[in-house]
């Protein structure tokens, strides 16, 4: 099926799709479409904003609605899935280094050339993850996600995902950006290219970012070429002041230039 013909098939109603005989041979073709590059969860516009590709989240939802689950044998142990979603075999054509260890993708992930996955991570379905990226140990790239080129996702890094409702952004990373170890990064926030954060910053959508260089306040995305950094703020009323209570607050720190590299630049700050 090319894709304009899968997307005419997934945008009809929820009731035809739930009885279509041909529902395995598309959702073959989605898989193998997701895979190739062909289609894409999210995707930016000219001017840079990221939307949700609706009909695409909906099909994978799909698959899991009429998937059934089953007993699928896999290296040193069987596991109990969705069988619509198995684990993704990879072959040495595919140009990805997989290291041993205990790592997981799921069928639907789209890896570029010269990815590297350490182990033990886990890839889900419809995440996008760019050429000559690293996704290191015990790192997580949820189900949707967008992971540029270039990137570099630390020990423990969680890109969460964002599946339901089908039209909710996915988390972005765009290319050249830097994960430091144990970050979260969830509810569809977007990472600007070449953006750094420092190990342990956490961001959902509701997240207030205080950009110390610009003086004002961020929320839902991180600049290009920022350095975030985790920081604090008191907490509001007269309990917390008592108890000298404070609040995660990340706040960036400084901004990348062209000719610093993101550990230096990270370095630096931490400095």
């Amino acid at each position: 099926m090319t894709v304009g013909e899968l997307q005419a098939f997934y945008e009809r109603d929820d009731g035809e799709l739930a009885v279509d005989a041909n529902w395995p041979a598309a959702h073959e073709a989605l898989l193998a479409a997701l895979e190739a590059g062909d289609v894409r969860a999210a995707e930016p516009n000219a001017a840079g904003n990221w939307s949700a590709n609706t009909w695409v989240k909906r099909a994978i939802l799909i698959g899991f609605r009429r998937g059934e689950t089953a007993a699928m044998p896999g290296p040193g142990f069987d596991y109990i899935d969705k069988a619509s979603y198995p684990a993704r075999a990879l072959q040495l054509s595919d140009g990805v280094r997989l290291v041993p260890g205990g790592s997981s993708i799921r069928r639907g992930v789209r890896l570029g050339a010269n990815v590297v996955v350490m182990p033990p991570a886990y890839i889900n379905v419809g995440a996008w993850v760019g050429d000559a990226t690293m996704v290191d140990s015990h790192a997580l790239v949820g189900s949707c996600a967008q992971v540029g080129a270039r990137v570099h996702l630390s020990a423990g890094a969680q890109i969460g995902g964002v599946l339901e409702p089908a039209g909710a952004l996915p988390v972005v990373v765009e290319d050249g950006a830097f994960i430091g170890a144990l970050c979260g990064i969830f509810e569809g926030v977007v990472v600007r290219a070449g953006a750094v954060l420092a190990p342990g910053v956490t961001l959902t959508g509701s997240t207030v970012i205080f950009d110390l260089v610009n003086g004002h306040e961020i929320r839902h995305e991180v600049p290009a070429n920022a350095v975030v950094v985790p920081g604090s703020r008191p907490a509001r009323g007269d309990y917390a002041r008592d108890h000298g209570l404070q609040l995660s607050a990340p706040v960036i720190v400084k901004y990348r230039d062209q000719s610093t590299d993101a550990a230096t630049a990270l370095e630096g700050a931490l400095r």
